[in-house]
């Protein structure tokens, strides 16, 4: 079957294969025909090795399609269900589960060290222990979660990853309170669903702030209230906040430049919300003066800070009802042999997401 695969980390562009198999089919398994899958800023970052990934590896985790064969033992799927790939599958009984802080099990990262295709040259990983950029893939069945007949797969992709961190980080983590002032720092698809996240939750401004124009313009159309470069965002914190600085401000890039500059721009007492996935030696620096004089809440917002399977419930609810609107989101659509039309877009900012189709 045909995937597209990173061979070594560092490398810039990926190589569509056929010889491609997957493997380790089996008792508590599914295999899956995937339909649809986005490209999230997250795949680039394990390609670059900003993300930890053995490689050679096929990158993707926001897909969605089909049940083909389903393993012994497994339960509540079948053959011909239409799913989204969840990356991060609780365990239900770890210490994070019993909690109720699902999206923080461990138990899907174990599968990220295990091989799911292999080649004639050897084994090859799927990245975060899946691998969408490929006709089919083979995961824990606790990875595939059946969706509505009315959602579209290219919807159900995103929603398996960027919708639901996004939208997860204001209405979960960050908590944003009606009539707040929010800033939103990196404005591609997480970012985007941040914003609409946080109108949702009733913030009477919203502020995007990127350094590409087209990603501006479209924030405005998302629920932003105004859009601004990086070089800009000083002035909007003394037009709108009185110079005091803004009750949330979320941080979508994954850089220590960026944390610092939204940490700067979150008023005393207001929430910074660090949602981008950077890399383990970009270190924050924040002295201990401020950290404690400053009174700001630093929440991390993982997978959208909650339970998972509920954040997927939830999109789809508001995505049916009109409340958010996904389908601007995919900007870009290519077929699997045009995946580094899809990596030249994210890397340049041309596309908020683009949709794979296989």
């Amino acid at each position: 079957m045909r995937a597209a695969v990173l061979h070594e980390i560092g490398q810039e562009k990926l190589e569509v294969l056929d010889d491609i198999e997957t493997v380790g089919f089996g008792p508590g398994k599914v295999k899956i025909r995937v339909r649809a899958t986005g490209l999230c800023h997250s795949d680039i970052s394990a390609m670059n090795g900003v993300l930890p990934q053995p490689a050679p590896f096929i990158p993707g985790h926001e897909g969605a399609g089909e049940i083909i064969d389903v393993g012994d033992g497994v339960s509540g799927l079948s053959q011909g269900d239409r799913v989204l790939l969840c990356w991060l599958p609780a365990c239900g009984v770890c210490p994070a589960c019993k909690r109720g802080q699902t999206q923080l099990c461990l138990a899907g990262f174990m599968n990220a060290g295990t091989p799911n295709f292999k080649r004639p040259g050897g084994d090859v990983f799927g990245f975060a222990g899946t691998g969408t950029f490929t006709e089919e893939v083979v995961v824990d069945a606790g990875c595939a979660v059946p969706i509505p007949d009315d959602v579209p797969f290219d919807i159900a992709a995103l929603i398996g990853c960027g919708v639901t961190t996004g939208l997860g980080a204001a209405i979960n983590t960050a908590d944003v309170a009606a009539g707040s002032s929010v800033a939103v720092i990196g404005c591609g698809g997480v970012g985007i669903s941040a914003i609409q996240g946080a109108r949702l939750k009733g913030a009477a401004e919203i502020v995007a702030v990127d350094p590409v124009a087209s990603r501006r313009e479209a924030a405005l159309g998302f629920g932003a209230t105004e859009a601004v470069s990086p070089d800009e965002l000083a002035d909007a914190k003394q037009r709108i906040t009185a110079g005091e600085g803004f009750d949330y401000v979320f941080e979508v890039v994954g850089k220590s430049v960026t944390a610092r500059t939204a940490y700067e721009t979150t008023r005393r007492g207001g929430t910074l919300c660090v949602v981008g996935a950077g890399a383990m030696d970009d270190q924050l620096q924040l002295n201990m003066f401020e950290l404690f004089f400053d009174e700001k809440r630093i929440l991390p917002s993982m997978y959208g800070g909650g339970d998972v399977l509920t954040s997927y419930e939830r999109a789809i609810a508001l995505w049916r009802a009109g409340r958010i609107d996904l389908a601007s989101l995919i900007t870009h659509r290519v077929q699997l042999a045009e995946v580094n039309e899809a990596l030249d877009q994210m890397r340049t900012g041309t596309s908020l997401r683009t949709c794979i189709e296989i």
